[in-house]
């Protein structure tokens, strides 16, 4: 591949990232600016009518916020915003509302949120209220385009040869390695083959992994071995949740790594592991705070102004002193983060958690990717530059990224840079885990069929549990059957769409899916256990309403990917004569609506509407065969 080459495929996702940038930021002024206050609180992007409750000091000199409602009775609405969601915060009554400080959410509960800042917000009004939007993130843009700029200039070095191989010029190497002695030794066959495949990669692998499969157990596991030899390694994904996720797997395993990254986007509980906590406790910094005080003491006295005429060139001296004072804290800092990273022989970080100038000459044997598919290719090259060899773990048949721009969308910036490898370099490339530990086989096969070319297997353990064999659970046909579809063909189920916005609601179809959430919670399944699910916000807004369940959760397809339940209700909304089914065209999205269950899988639809694409025609065909299918007039007898 020419260097032309090379150049056309990184300034086409710089341009792509801009885009997505672009209509990310456009949103997020559409819905603080366009949308009445309440409407964009309805939205879920906003949060409107909070006052200050808490202050408090949080680690690396943040400014911890708890907000919440002025009346204290009140709960939060349903919101998107959550854990490591990057906000901002404007005070109420104010002529711009782009006006406000920029924090990120770090913890929320059902009637407040915390948020950390850099800077303490100055309200204008004596009794101030605020106002909370969801915002852009400029530092992961920032680090994305720095990432891809540096794949594109890479010359002579081993980065080069990576990018070669991830552009197709060259295909990737192997080599052989004997079958390691398993440290964990519940891994199945195939988990333990795409270890050692993992091993094998001179360049990069791919560990596949189903829905339910273990792929972060395998990770773990790869990770474990790869340190054993004493190489280090960088564990990154796309999400903080993700990442944590890893993070406590590893710490469990007894690993030492660290967690790097803006400590409220980091789980509580783990907070203790970061780069932050250890380097706070390191002997070294106290000096560093010290010099830094010491600092800015001066310069406030450079700066005062004094009846006594000060000797000539002695504020300069001071402002000199001072700005030496800041240089040798900095240092000492440097030097303290240096030494906490080198410690480590795991360090976990989002892919654009990672601050260069803090790293420094960081570099690892190894860049494992957990949930690889998530990201935008742009994302992926983040990382990859201080790293010698990769290993992408994730499915492309669950969701891909999450774009925002129809036009980004439109020329492939959905499309991860693992599905890309896959496609490009073939299955070759890859390893599939292919025994699942979640879903009782019913309701697993579809997936199985339709997803993996029949290969998955349902563990024993899973094969064949119910509710019903869970303890004090009621003995029924609801309890005592994995799976059901309810077609509301015929019965006027009508689809609506919300005033602001194009969202789909069915007002009919909640009622249904409430009904059969008081079933499972008189038989006796705690709210915690069940999950609603739908494709359309708006439906997951309706619902939470009519529940009112705090315990239990009910959310978009999207957000619930990579969760469980041991009953998941799915409302598909769609019920149209024309046929029309938005985002169920994307069958991946229903690939994460249809595992996500454990032992209970309720799809409600209307046949009439879904079955104009093929896949839902096999899946209720499917649930037909399984016995599975049932009218919604058996509802109403």
């Amino acid at each position: 591949m020419p260097n032309t080459t090379i150049n056309a495929h990184f300034q086409r996702l710089i341009r792509l990232l801009e885009l997505e940038a672009e209509a990310e930021k456009q949103e997020a002024l559409r819905d603080m600016q366009r949308r009445s206050p309440a409407a964009a609180e309805t939205s879920g992007s906003t949060l409107i009518h909070l006052v200050i409750r808490d202050e408090e000091a949080g680690l690396g000199g943040r400014i911890l916020l708890t907000l919440g409602k002025r009346n204290q009775t009140l709960n939060l609405p349903w919101t998107r915003l959550g854990t490591g969601t990057p906000v901002i915060l404007s005070e109420e009554g104010r002529q711009s509302s782009d006006e406000g400080w920029r924090g990120v959410v770090s913890r929320l509960s059902k009637d407040s949120l915390q948020v950390a800042f850099s800077q303490w917000p100055e309200p204008e009004s004596e009794r101030p209220s605020f106002r909370l939007d969801r915002f852009t993130d400029e530092i992961s843009n920032q680090r994305q385009q720095e990432g891809l700029e540096k794949a594109n200039q890479a010359a002579n070095s081993r980065f080069a040869d990576l990018r070669d191989v991830l552009l197709g010029l060259r295909y990737p190497a192997y080599h052989l390695v004997d079958s390691p002695a398993p440290l964990n030794t519940s891994l199945n066959d195939s988990q333990l083959e795409a270890v050692r495949f993992a091993l094998s990669a001179e360049d990069v692998a791919i560990i596949h992994g189903p829905p339910g499969t273990g792929k972060t157990t395998t990770l773990v596991e790869l990770i474990r071995q790869i340190t054993r030899t004493g190489q280090r390694v960088l564990a990154v994904a796309p999400s903080n949740l993700a990442v944590d996720n890893l993070f406590e797997k590893l710490l469990i395993s007894g690993e030492k790594a660290i967690r790097v990254g803006h400590p409220a986007r980091v789980r509580p509980d783990l907070r203790y592991q970061t780069l932050d906590a250890l380097a706070e406790k390191h002997p070294n910094l106290k000096l560093s705070r010290k010099l830094a005080r010491d600092a800015y003491v001066l310069r406030v006295q450079a700066s005062k102004y004094t009846r006594a005429r000060p000797e000539p060139g002695e504020r300069r001296a001071r402002r000199q002193e001072a700005k030496q004072m800041l240089a040798d804290a900095r240092k000492i800092e440097d030097q303290v983060v240096a030494s906490v990273l080198d410690s480590a022989r795991v360090v976990c970080a989002t892919l654009t958690g990672l601050d260069r100038d803090m790293l420094g000459s960081q570099h690892f044997d190894w860049c494992i990717m957990d949930e690889a598919s998530q990201c935008t290719e742009a994302a992926a090259w983040a990382p990859l530059q201080i790293a010698d060899r990769l290993v992408f773990a994730g499915d492309h048949f669950q969701l891909p990224p999450t774009i925002i721009s129809s036009q980004a969308v439109a020329q492939g910036f959905n499309v991860s840079l693992l599905e890309r490898l896959i496609g490009q370099l073939g299955k070759g490339v890859a390893r599939r885990l292919s025994v699942q530990y979640r879903m009782h086989q019913q309701i697993m096969k579809f997936s199985s069929q339709e997803f993996y070319e029949d290969s998955l297997s349902a563990d024993g353990t899973v094969r064949d549990h119910l509710l019903l064999t869970l303890p004090g659970l009621a003995a029924n046909e609801l309890t005592g059957t994995p799976i059901d579809f309810i077609d509301t063909a015929g019965a006027s189920y009508d689809e609506s769409v919300e005033l602001e916005g194009d969202s789909r609601y069915n007002l009919q179809e909640a009622d249904l899916v409430v009904k059969k959430v008081q079933s499972l919670l008189a038989y006796g399944l705690a709210p915690t256990e069940i999950a609603v699910i739908s494709p359309y916000s708006a439906q997951v807004r309706l619902l939470r309403e009519r529940l009112q369940q705090p315990e239990m959760e009910i959310d978009s397809v999207d957000g619930f990917q990579g969760r469980e339940k041991e009953a998941v209700i799915v409302s598909l909304v769609r019920s149209n004569r024309e046929g029309l089914i938005g985002f169920l065209e994307d069958v991946r999205r229903m690939n994460v609506a249809l595992t996500r269950a454990r032992r209970k899988l309720i799809v409600i639809g209307d046949s009439a509407t879904i079955t104009i694409h093929p896949f839902y025609q096999r899946m209720v065909t499917y649930f037909e065969s399984v016995g599975a299918y049932h009218s919604v007039w058996e509802e109403r007898e």
